[in-house]
């Protein structure tokens, strides 16, 4: 295997990092990135860690940045030769990153994000954050942020504790999405006693005490909107339908329906349950006319037995004849949203961009 780990690039930003990181890197790996931002544009790189195993003139283990368009390489660096300062702002819009490792006994590896000048000061975390708690502030966060090292504690209607990593808050609250990054608009305020754990947008953050600061993520924007949090109202439905239901028949003959209509979330008793032996279950929700909807929230049945669903995709339609897959922000494949991992939790998925529908599948 080669030195590479954990990679997002796209053309506006982008996350990697060494195999293993933050564990040791391997022996005797090279890995190659070739980073691009738009013509005309330049790319700001920022270190999120460079801890690879000191050695004269880093022989052993190095980090190499070369810049083709004007030929000049910065590095190579390592632990006892790091970069001058966390970020690097470039005169170009190409630059290839090279990371080689030979025999080394330590080191966390490394964690680069970059940007292009459109969008600098890409973070991994708030550190940089005004200590004001009356002032409201943006950072532009990279894609492929969600899978870095860190905890996060809280959920978008609480607010996060402060020391949660930030841009991992961001793709848990559903203010960006991890295939792209962007740009996040949040304000401190006095923090809570209590953060309660959630599972969203494929991240699950975790229960804890209190802060001195708390984070509330807002809508990104020049204008910085109220909080998302206002827009958490769940949506009627008009109707529900589905591609079957089970009609349960119990030990005593007594018969109970697990029908489509037992889909909306809080329904006591039995949920909608697709006919056993389905292949391709489907339900359908008709808002009673155009809507915005943010996202969605799914809950099992823990109704005498423990079902859930673990994965799912979304398709929308204006008309409920002519359906569209849901794909996010850019995507060429349909987006297979995570589901739930017990009967009893509620798993939060945001739709960024949102989608405008009448009928969702």
């Amino acid at each position: 295997g080669d030195g590479c780990g954990h990679t997002v690039l796209t053309a506006q930003s982008g996350t990697l990092s060494s195999r293993n990181y933050p564990g040791t890197y391997p022996n005797h790996t090279a890995c190659r990135w070739r980073l691009r931002a738009p013509p005309g544009t330049s790319l700001v790189l920022a270190f999120g860690d460079v801890d690879l195993e000191p050695s004269e003139r880093c022989a052993r283990s190095s980090l190499l940045l070369a810049d083709p368009e004007a030929g000049t390489t910065y590095g190579p660096y390592c632990r006892n030769a790091g970069p001058a300062a966390p970020l690097l702002v470039t005169n170009s819009s190409a630059v290839t990153v090279l990371f080689n490792s030979t025999s080394h006994r330590s080191g966390r590896g490394l964690l680069l994000s970059y940007a292009s000048s459109q969008h600098p000061g890409t973070h991994f975390s708030q550190e940089h954050v005004s200590p004001d708690p009356t002032v409201r502030f943006s950072v532009y966060c990279p894609a492929g942020c969600k899978d870095i090292e860190g905890d996060i504690w809280g959920n978008v209607n609480q607010g996060y504790r402060d020391t949660s990593v930030l841009c991992k808050a961001a793709v848990h609250a559903g203010v960006i999405a991890d295939e792209t990054g962007g740009q996040v608009a949040l304000s401190r305020e006095k923090g809570i006693t209590l953060y309660e754990s959630a599972f969203a947008n494929g991240l699950h953050s975790k229960r804890g005490s209190l802060s001195e600061k708390r984070l509330l993520f807002h809508k990104a924007g020049p204008q910085l909107p109220p909080p998302l949090a206002a827009c958490g109202n769940a949506l009627e439905v008009a109707a529900f339908n589905a591609s079957s239901w089970w009609q349960e028949v119990d030990a005593l003959g007594q018969e109970r329906g697990w029908a489509a209509e037992r889909a909306a979330l809080g329904t006591p008793g039995p949920s909608w349950a697709a006919q056993p032996g389905t292949e391709t279950a489907w339900l359908e929700l008709d808002l009673g006319t155009r809507r915005n909807v943010t996202g969605i929230i799914t809950k099992g049945s823990s109704e005498m037995y423990d079902y859930y669903v673990t994965s799912y995709r979304v398709s929308s339609s204006r008309d409920g004849k002519n359906w569209r897959p849901y794909r996010g922000s850019g995507g060429l494949e349909d987006k297979v949203f995570e589901g739930n991992v017990d009967s009893h939790g509620e798993v939060s998925n945001a739709f960024i961009p949102p989608i405008v529908t009448r009928y969702l599948r």
